[in-house]
């Protein structure tokens, strides 16, 4: 499964991304998807989750009832919209496949590289 961000860049805080990851390659049906997140200097962080057919998400609380992420099994995307938006927010998200909706990198089999959001305050 090959994945590929797309959508960030800069916003002034209190402002609004939407992230979105195109998969390519395999069922993308059949894996949960999640959106993680990496400071510098920090460890990579799951951000939001989803399951398989969308019925289940997940987020950390730092972000719950600012971001939302959502897929669409018809068109392979998975997207991230993210809300009200602080400067910590500000790391390289990544978009990440596995067989479940788990908190943790190790259980993600697929990564893309990568987009740059920066929260200017």
């Amino acid at each position: 499964l090959e994945l590929a961000e797309s959508g960030g860049g800069v916003v002034q805080a209190g402002g609004s991304l939407r992230l979105s990851c195109t998969a390519s390659g395999r069922a993308f049906y059949a894996y949960a998807m999640a959106w993680f997140r990496q400071a510098p200097g920090k460890e990579r962080e799951r951000v939001a989750a989803i399951s398989r057919g969308g019925d289940n998400t997940y987020y950390s609380d730092s972000v719950k009832g600012r971001f939302t992420i959502s897929r669409d099994n018809a068109k392979t995307t998975v997207d991230l919209q993210m809300t009200s938006l602080k400067p910590e927010d500000t790391a390289i998200y990544y978009c990440a496949a596995g067989g479940i909706p788990a908190s943790t990198p190790q259980h993600y089999t697929f990564w893309g590289r990568g987009t740059q959001v920066t929260v200017s305050s």
